[in-house]
């Protein structure tokens, strides 16, 4: 069985692992319901399949049990962020739409923005198969 996470570009550039596909792994992964930021970002057809979200920065417990799998798929994606009129001062919201997916062999949580049209890295889809 293969499920689909997301993993945030903060997560990853704070104290995250690097990863490549083939790579076995043991993430801390949230089921997560809604997938809204996502479908806005990138569409319902990637943005809806993703079931779970890595979280290694106290969401969830200590003791919380890891998920060992095998990644299959890395996708980054890029998105535009502009200020809301009535928002914060200084804020930048991410542009519904503006999502862009770039599809990698590895992930280090830094990735190279002129690669994409839009404007900065958010964060990596990644399909896990967690059969093996």
């Amino acid at each position: 069985m293969t499920i689909r996470v997301w993993v945030d570009d903060w997560q990853m550039q704070c104290c995250g692992t690097a990863f490549r596909i083939g790579d076995k792994v043991a993430w801390t992964l949230e089921p997560v319901d809604r997938t809204d930021m996502l479908i806005e970002l990138v569409g319902q057809d990637v943005g809806a399949p993703v079931t779970h979200v890595e979280d290694h920065h106290g969401r969830l417990p200590a003791d919380a049990p890891t998920t060992p799998g095998v990644v299959t798929a890395i996708h980054a994606i890029f998105c535009r962020s502009e200020p809301r009129p009535g928002g914060e001062k200084n804020a930048r919201y991410l542009v519904p739409g503006s999502g862009r997916l770039l599809w990698l062999h590895e992930a280090d949580g830094w990735e190279d923005e002129s690669a994409c049209t839009a404007e900065h890295f958010h964060g990596y889809i990644v399909d896990l198969d967690v059969r093996r």
